[in-house]
């Protein structure tokens, strides 16, 4: 196992229990005791824990793992997912993608299917693309950098403050981008769904950012593994009514299928 994959499977630990003991890890790990130590040590010089006598503890109660950390996490139903968001976009509209990573793999799906400039439209309704191919509107720099060399796809990206653990962007310049701009769908990555409270991220700053690209489109998608099902995080987003379509994986447990669709929800499983 590589220092990296041990640094992976080490935060997705903390961020399960929120505490970890050295020789805990060892075993789970299959190292030495002394590998784990120095590996603690250097996430704790980066922040991303915090060093105790024989362990480590998360940063806070809502432990938030850097993007570069979670993209390996749920990888194939994040896949699955994006290829299944992608194929609802019509050529020519307008997408709004927040951060996040299965965001992310929203956006690569989308410059491999219109990566000819046009996209096979069966199913489809959308507008006639007398100019590019497709338009999005981000506040992750990570997703503008990877949509920015495509030539069939029109980026355009929100001002603001950058969070280094998301590269989304937030704060009043990037509401001020958004609020003069008019999107036909926008695609949400969270950090959790309640039936009863809706759906959240563990940023306010980046709620906040997120409920307003929800206010800005005509649908909502909301893209997630089933692992975000029932999980609460800090800050609101918006309540189910405001969704028209959550994407995810077939883990999702039929009770929870069963409340969203009451709530109006429409879900689609891959």
């Amino acid at each position: 196992m590589s220092k990296h994959e041990r640094w992976n499977t080490l935060l997705e630990l903390l961020a399960a229990s929120g505490k970890l003991e050295v020789e805990e890890a060892a075993t789970a790990l299959d190292v030495s005791a002394a590998t784990i130590r120095r590996d603690l040590d250097e996430l704790a010089e980066q922040q991303l824990l915090i060093r105790t006598r024989g362990g480590a503890v998360a940063h806070g109660v809502s432990y938030e793992l850097p993007l570069r950390y979670k993209s390996t996490r749920h990888a194939a139903e994040k896949r699955r997912i994006a290829e299944a968001a992608a194929d609802l976009i019509a050529p020519g509209e307008v997408v709004g993608l927040n951060g996040g990573t299965t965001t992310t793999e929203v956006a690569r799906a989308l410059a491999l299917r219109f990566a000819s400039g046009r996209a096979d439209t069966a199913g489809t309704a959308g507008p006639a693309t007398s100019g590019p191919a497709l338009t999005v509107v981000t506040n992750a720099l990570n997703i503008a950098g990877e949509l920015a060399v495509r030539p069939q796809i029109k980026i355009v990206t929100t001002g603001g403050v950058a969070r280094p653990q998301t590269y989304e962007l937030v704060g009043p310049l990037t509401v001020g981008v958004l609020n003069e701009v008019v999107l036909d769908v926008v695609v949400l990555g969270v950090d959790g769904v309640d039936p009863g409270l809706g759906v959240m991220a563990h940023q306010e700053d980046e709620a906040s950012i997120s409920r307003l690209f929800a206010e800005r489109a005509s649908r909502v998608v909301v893209v997630t593994d089933s692992s975000k099902m029932g999980r609460r995080a800090f800050a609101r987003i918006c309540g189910l009514d405001r969704i028209d379509l959550l994407v995810t994986d077939t883990g999702i447990a039929a009770e929870t299928v069963a409340e969203l669709t009451e709530a109006g929800v429409k879900v689609l499983t891959v």
